[in-house]
C-alpha cells in the first residue's frame, strides 16, 4: 500500500541553540519505506491508496522504552500483596513466583504489555530478564517466546539480569553464559546486591568478562539504593577504562548518586561523562520505592538527572515496572512517564521539557545504538502521529497517539472524544 501522510510537523532531534520552525511536510510511503518528504501540497493524492491528514500535528519516530522487566510485568495479578511496599519484600514475593514460573504465563503477560506499548507509540524496547538459580532460565525462555510472537512489528532487546547477585548466588555465573548463548542480547548486572564491596567489584568484573566474550553491550542496575555507601557506579567507570571496553555501557537507576555529597557526586559524574556511560532513570518506580523510610524531608530517590544532562551525559528514562510487586501502577506510556520525570527532576523550563521529550526518542536511540532511527527518505516508515503540534503540550496533556505506523502499516490509532454539557 502506498500511503501519503500530509500536513505533517516532523519533529527532529531537539537543538537548544535553535528554534524548530513548524514547516509542514508531506511524507510519501512506498513498500514500507519513506520514499519522499516534500513541502506540503506537492503530491497528487490520487496516486496513493491511502491518505492520512496529520493536520499539522507532530509526527515523530516511534518511542523507545530502554528499561522494563517483561518477565515480572503484571505479576500482581498472580502473587500476594507487598504489604511493606519495600524493594526487599518485592524481591521476596518474586522468589515465591519464580520457583513455579509457567512459560505461557510469562509469554502472555509480556505480550499484553507489548501490545499496550504499541498502542502508545512505542515500537522499541529493552527488557531486563531475571537470571538466577531460583527461576533458572525460565524467565528468559518465556520472554523469548513473546519476542518471537511480535518480531515483525516490535524491536525487543533482552538483558540477562542477575538480580539476586552473582557471587552470592552460586551457579548464576554459569547461567548468565547460558542465557547469552540462548539469545539474550546484552549482559546485565546488579553489583550493589552483593554482600560487600569486594564482591560487588567481582560482580562488575564478571559482567565485563561475559560481555567481552560475546562482544556485546552492558546494561546494569547500578546503586539502586538511597545509601550513599555504595560505589558501584565508580567501579563500572573504572572497569571501562582499565579494559578499554568499547561496546556501550548503560547504568540504570543510580539512585545513590543523589545521596552522595556534592563533591563526590561531581567526581563520579565526571567519570561517567569521560567513559561515555549512558544513564537511565526510572522515575515512577524509584519515586515509589526510594526514600520510603526517610523522616521529613524525604528524598525523591531519582538520580541527578538535571546535573547529568547539563554535563552532556546521554540520559534516558524507562517505565521499569507495571503492576508488579515493585510498582502497582503504569501503562507502558512513555509520555506519562516523561510527565512524571519533569516533576520529579525539576525539569520545568521549556528547553528542559524538550530534553525530556527527546529521551524516549533520540536519547534512547543513541543508547540502543539504532543506526537508521528517525524520519528520513529511504528509511523505514515507522511513525507516530501525536494529537498536538507542540511537544511540551504532548507531555502536559499525554496527547493521543492518533496513528502508530510500522513499515507503512497502521498498527494502532487512538482518538479520545470529550463531550461537555455546560
Amino acid at each position: 500500500m502506498n500511503i501519503l501522510i500530509k500536513n505533517s510537523y516532523i519533529y527532529s532531534e531537539f537543538d537548544s541553540n535553535k528554534k524548530t520552525e513548524k514547516l509542514l511536510k508531506d511524507i510519501s510511503i512506498k513498500n514500507g519505506k519513506i520514499d519522499q518528504i516534500l513541502d506540503t501540497g506537492n503530491f497528487n493524492e490520487g496516486d496513493f491508496s491511502k491518505v492520512i491528514d496529520a493536520k499539522g500535528n507532530l509526527v515523530t519516530p516511534p518511542f523507545i522504552d530502554p528499561h522494563i522487566h517483561l518477565d515480572k510485568i503484571l505479576i500482581n495479578e498472580v502473587v500476594r500483596e507487598n504489604v511493606t511496599g519495600t524493594l526487599k519484600e518485592a524481591i521476596e514475593i518474586i522468589w515465591e513466583k519464580k520457583k513455579n514460573y509457567d512459560l505461557e504465563d510469562i509469554r502472555e503477560r509480556a505480550g499484553r504489555i507489548i501490545r499496550e506499548a504499541i498502542s502508545h507509540g512505542t515500537l522499541y524496547m529493552r527488557t531486563h530478564v531475571d537470571i538466577d538459580t531460583i527461576g533458572g532460565l525460565k524467565p528468559l525462555e518465556g520472554v523469548l517466546l513473546a519476542k518471537e510472537d511480535y518480531k515483525d512489528i516490535f524491536h525487543l532487546e533482552i538483558v540477562a539480569f542477575p538480580q539476586e547477585g552473582i557471587i552470592k548466588d552460586p551457579g548464576c555465573e554459569e547461567l548468565m553464559y547460558k542465557a547469552m548463548e540462548m539469545g539474550a542480547d546484552i549482559v546485565g548486572g546488579m553489583p550493589a546486591s552483593e554482600n560487600c564491596p569486594e564482591d560487588s567489584l567481582k560482580h562488575v568484573q564478571i559482567v565485563f568478562d561475559i560481555a567481552e566474550k560475546f562482544n556485546c553491550p552492558i546494561d546494569m542496575h547500578v546503586d539502586e539504593t538511597d545509601d550513599p555507601f555504595f560505589r558501584t557506579l565508580e567501579m563500572t567507570a573504572d572497569e571501562i577504562v582499565s579494559r578499554n571496553f568499547q561496546p556501550s555501557v548503560t547504568a540504570g537507576h543510580t539512585c545513590a548518586l543523589a545521596s552522595y555529597d556534592k563533591k563526590y557526586a561531581e567526581y563520579v559524574m565526571d567519570k561517567v561523562k569521560k567513559t561515555g556511560i549512558n544513564m537511565i532513570t526510572n522515575p515512577v518506580t524509584n519515586l515509589m520505592l526510594q526514600g520510603r523510610f526517610d523522616d521529613y524531608p524525604k528524598r525523591r530517590g531519582l538520580t541527578r538527572v538535571k546535573e547529568l544532562v547539563n554535563l552532556g551525559v546521554n540520559v534516558a528514562f524507562g517505565q521499569d515496572c507495571i503492576k508488579d510487586t515493585f510498582y502497582p501502577l503504569g501503562r507502558a506510556d512513555m509520555l506519562e512517564v516523561g510527565n512524571i520525570l519533569c516533576h520529579a527532576a525539576h525539569m520545568s523550563l521549556p528547553h528542559e521539557i524538550l530534553e525530556v521529550f527527546d529521551m524516549p526518542l533520540f536519547k534512547s536511540s543513541k543508547l540502543l545504538g539504532l543506526d537508521n532511527y528517525g524520519i528520513k527518505e529511504g528509511g523505514a516508515a515507522d511513525l507516530v502521529i501525536i494529537d498536538t503540534d507542540n511537544p511540551i503540550e504532548a507531555l502536559r496533556l499525554n496527547s493521543d497517539r492518533l496513528f502508530v505506523i510500522k513499515d507503512g502499516v497502521v498498527l494502532a490509532s487512538t482518538k479520545t472524544e470529550k463531550k461537555m454539557y455546560l
